[in-house]
């Protein structure tokens, strides 16, 4: 296990200007925000990140310019993921990785692999990488599942560390944590299951609503690995209203049409994505309205 990969971990969102350029003065915000509120590390161009969309030149800027602001010395997790293998490799040896603790790789989307086909795709990864590879298994994203008998499997392998589950299977989720090795980490990827996951052995939560309420969220998480599920609950069930907002329309526009609403962000995503509906942001500004920061 990573040691100060537990707890909270941000899915930072990529602001955006009117124009569509990055918005690297509400980024560094952002990365204040959530440093200074408790998240323990953050994680740099996840699926949150609209990353499908970033040049390989903004994609480096940005990871630069999160080391350079990082003024917490937080953990740092960076996306490196896709569905064509070898060119999934190519980046990751064009990527400076100076800093970075742990690599996240979203699960091969599109081209629907066989269970097989996952394993030597993470394999290959795995193999390649001068630093630990975390999974992230998201199917809704993906349309394909990767079974807790692939990630048991993977879990084998002495440079893959974790999985970000985000199945919302938690039956599967018991069986991978009963099947890897006992420092192996299960993160969830669904925050309204992470409270229920850590139950059960998770290490924690790689968020979308840390973004918007980075100390709530990291003292629910923070309750729960204490044991004190009675707590971390209260706080959870208070995101119960705004979290399904928050995917709508597709992640991360509700993020975003919240971030706004706090004051954090410009409400801009890029195409094919489009902002918020009028329905879905004042449906959002309701739900912000009851939750103190």
């Amino acid at each position: 296990m990573l040691a100060d990969i537990r707890g909270t971990g941000v899915a930072l969102v990529t602001p955006f200007k009117g124009d569509g350029s990055v918005d690297f003065n509400s980024l560094k915000n952002l990365i204040k925000h959530v440093s200074d509120n408790g998240c323990e590390y953050l994680v740099v161009l996840g699926t949150t990140g609209e990353t499908a969309t970033l040049s390989k030149n903004e994609k480096k800027e940005i990871l630069e310019f999160v080391k350079a602001n990082n003024s917490k010395n937080l953990p740092i997790v960076y996306g490196i993921g896709g569905n064509n293998t070898a060119e999934t490799i190519e980046e990751l040896k064009a990527t400076n990785l100076d800093g970075i603790k742990a690599i996240l790789s979203v699960s091969p989307y599109y081209n629907k692999p066989s269970q097989e086909g996952l394993f030597r795709h993470y394999t290959a990864l795995a193999d390649a990488s001068p630093i630990p590879v975390i999974l992230y298994n998201v199917p809704s994203r993906t349309g394909m599942n990767m079974q807790a008998k692939t990630v048991i499997r993977l879990s084998a392998h002495n440079n893959i560390v974790g999985v970000k589950e985000a199945s919302g299977d938690l039956v599967q989720c018991m069986e991978i944590q009963a099947g890897t090795p006992e420092d192996f980490m299960l993160i969830a990827g669904d925050d309204l299951l992470a409270v229920p996951m850590i139950s059960i052995g998770g290490i924690g939560s790689i968020a979308v609503l840390a973004n918007l309420y980075p100390s709530k969220f990291s003292e629910m998480i923070r309750l729960a690995l204490k044991g004190n599920f009675k707590s971390s609950t209260d706080l959870l069930l208070q995101f119960t209203g705004i979290n399904p907002l928050l995917y709508a329309e597709g992640n991360p526009v509700g993020a975003k049409a919240a971030l706004a609403i706090l004051g954090l962000t410009e409400n801009n995503v890029r195409l094919p994505l489009a902002p918020s509906s009028a329905e879905l942001y004042e449906a959002i500004k309701t739900e912000v309205s009851k939750i103190k920061a």
